[in-house]
């Protein structure tokens, strides 16, 4: 059964004039260059053609943009004695085709027409598709490793009934990509709805297999970060600065600042008119507790202030400038501690150092100094001072 002329057309593929057509639409509706394009094109159509003739060693396709043509060329060392035909010409045969060369130079000898053309034709249109494929993860992960760090909105498209993963949109039109927001990286409690928007951090984008992979948070201390500076411009524009932040998402966060004008209260300014500012946060975090602490470069002050709400009497720093001993008013040990050891944790983790808390009545040859070797411990004695509990955080 003979075929139309149209179906032979078909199944040859693209012309090489079609190959630029094609490749002028991408750059006008997809925004990728023709070169990048161009290149992909030209090295499969170089690859294509070695497959062919696997003697040949050197092959160039040169591009012209202007008449719309690519030519192909093998070059081959001219020599006295041709031992590999794929790579070598003898020195009359080149003579015959550039004129006067010597021994050593390399000539280029164009590839028959028909045969570039069958090659171009059985390759172009199964490397455009494949190089846009490739284009476009590209320009996406070059597009949002710019964004790391930062807040972005989405749009809850799917949500994983088996293991909880939330697939995001994020991005609008040819710009928008899928992202994964775990659930290892979701807030305790919270429930998402299909179309739902939803702030999350940018924690990385992945080079995969399938493409970029962009990573999202809803856990990560950076989004408390990021919220403040939307809405402190005092953090925007570097005056207060954000130096440290822990966190135990859903529940409550340490957030530690200074300014850099003495004239600027830095929590003041974090927490804004009537407590507007912090409010924002709070409701972007879904009413999760936020505790402003003013930084020092004092560890003494520092520890003090971040273990507030509670009073602290003394501070007294280990020899070895990685821990210390904190003194509170007895009745305020257990603020201190806070509720399952949360409020000394974040204190720890914000500070940096080991944190020991001890009330007011302490002794040391009554109650025996507990060691964890996390970032704090705290003994808790009874109203006697005759038990000890130990509890680690």
């Amino acid at each position: 059964m003979k075929r139309s002329v149209k179906e032979q057309e078909s199944r040859k593929g693209m012309k090489v004039e079609e190959i630029f057509a094609a490749l002028d639409m991408l750059e006008k509706e997809k925004g990728i260059p023709q070169h990048y394009m161009m290149d992909k094109i030209t090295q499969a159509l170089i690859n294509a053609y070695k497959h062919d003739h696997p003697d040949v060693e050197e092959v160039l396709v040169r591009v012209d943009e202007e008449h719309r043509t690519l030519k192909m060329y093998i070059q081959k060392t001219v020599v006295d004695e041709v031992e590999n035909p794929g790579s070598e010409i003898s020195r009359a045969d080149a003579k015959a085709i550039a004129g006067s060369i010597g021994v050593g130079e390399t000539v280029s000898l164009p590839v028959d027409n028909v045969e570039f053309g069958r090659i171009a034709a059985g390759n172009g249109k199964q490397i455009i598709i494949q190089g846009l494929k490739e284009a476009e993860r590209d320009m996406i992960y070059n597009q949002f490793s710019g964004k790391e760090h930062e807040i972005l909105t989405g749009t809850v498209t799917r949500i994983d009934p088996r293991n909880g993963n939330v697939s995001l949109r994020i991005g609008t039109a040819s710009e928008a990509t899928d992202a994964l927001l775990s659930a290892s990286e979701q807030v305790p409690g919270e429930v998402f709805t299909e179309g739902e928007r939803v702030k999350v951090y940018m924690v990385e984008v992945r080079r995969g297999t399938r493409g970029a992979q962009v990573v999202v948070s809803r856990t990560h201390p950076g989004l408390v970060k990021r919220l403040f500076e939307l809405e402190v411009p005092e953090i925007y524009d570097g005056i207060v600065e954000v130096k440290n932040v822990a966190r135990e998402a859903g529940s409550r966060t340490k957030m530690s600042v200074r300014s850099a004008d003495e004239n600027i209260d830095p929590i003041g300014a974090c927490i804004g008119p009537k407590g507007q500012r912090v409010a924002a946060v709070v409701d972007a975090l879904n009413g999760e507790k936020i505790d402003i602490i003013k930084f020092s470069e004092n560890p003494t002050e520092y520890i003090a202030a971040a273990l507030a709400p509670a009073d602290v009497l003394d501070v007294w720093m280990a020899d070895d400038g990685k821990g210390c001993r904190v003194i509170v008013p007895d009745d305020q040990l257990s603020l201190a501690i806070g509720k399952e050891g949360q409020n000394a944790r974040l204190a720890a983790r914000l500070t940096g150092y080991k944190i020991d808390i001890k009330p007011e009545s302490f002794h040391d040859e009554e109650t025996e100094t507990v060691t964890l070797g996390d970032v704090a411990s705290i003994v808790i004695e009874d109203e006697e001072g005759a038990d000890t509990v130990r509890e680690e955080v």
